[in-house]
């Protein structure tokens, strides 16, 4: 049966690793790609070379800090539509948000605040971004009546089983009761973790910082997902973390994520 991928890679500086981003495509030639932190204003985003790459770019970016973006490939899906930059309901600088239609799809690519610490400014902002953007995909995310995906860097580790160490994160930033209290509400939405849809190894993460050899111990968090719409469950077939790419020279921190559906 004929499928789509839909994946999601935060690649910490598209500039840096764009390089990585099409030997990856080269490799697994996904129909669909949601990049967070690309780091750069969209003058410089490199559209012809992932043009000449086989995919069609919508991105929203600003200097060193944030910047989202969805491939889409020319072949299989063809240019993304009804592009919506940031929510329109909450007033904010960063370029953290882009959401398209893509192949009938309502594609929501979410590079979620870190919030840096618990009860810091950058940790209520982080609330205060997600109980907006809870209401607004409600409403359809631009586009009402498409079968919504929600995907990119979450910034919640939903569970302790997404934690390597529970503990030591207890009510720490990425994993606070406050945090995963919206993420299950984004859920309450009916939009479920595809990757929970399939058994995986223990202490499969998606993250892993670049210190202390975090990716080298497995010293993880799985805090990159992706949301699907319940109505998309029957065309669900696989989801999984790709941890090759952090294996590269200068890698990101974090790995791609990779969704099959039927079509």
């Amino acid at each position: 049966m004929p499928t789509v991928k839909i994946a999601t890679w935060n690649v910490n500086s598209l500039n840096v690793r764009l390089g990585h981003v099409l030997d990856w495509l080269a490799a697994e030639p996904v129909d669909i790609l949601a990049l967070q932190e690309t780091k750069l204003i969209d003058a410089k985003f490199p559209a012809d070379t992932l043009r000449e790459a086989g995919y069609d770019a919508v991105f929203a970016g600003q200097r060193t800090y944030n910047g989202v973006a969805l491939l889409t490939r020319s072949d299989t899906i063809g240019a993304a539509a009804d592009v919506v930059v940031n929510n329109p309901t909450f007033a904010d600088e960063q370029m953290r948000l882009i959401s398209a239609t893509c192949a009938g799809l309502r594609v929501v690519c979410a590079y979620v605040p870190n919030g840096q610490e618990v009860d810091s400014d950058k940790y209520f902002y982080k609330l205060a971004w997600l109980d907006a953007l809870i209401p607004w995909l409600e409403a359809g995310a631009g586009n009402p009546g498409q079968p919504r995906i929600l995907l990119g860097d979450f910034n919640i580790a939903p569970e302790d089983r997404d934690v390597h160490d529970p503990e030591a994160w207890r009510e720490k930033v990425l994993c606070s009761t406050p945090e995963r209290e919206r993420f299950q509400r984004l859920q309450a939405l009916g939009l479920h973790d595809a990757f929970r849809r399939f058994e995986h190894p223990e202490k499969t993460f998606s993250w892993w910082d670049y210190r202390q050899l975090g990716f080298q111990r497995n010293a993880g968090l799985r805090i990159d997902h992706i949301l699907v719409e319940e109505a998309l469950l029957p065309r669900l077939n696989a989801c999984s973390i790709d941890r090759a790419p952090r294996k590269w020279p200068k890698p990101s921190d974090h790995a791609p994520v990779v969704m099959t559906l039927d079509t």
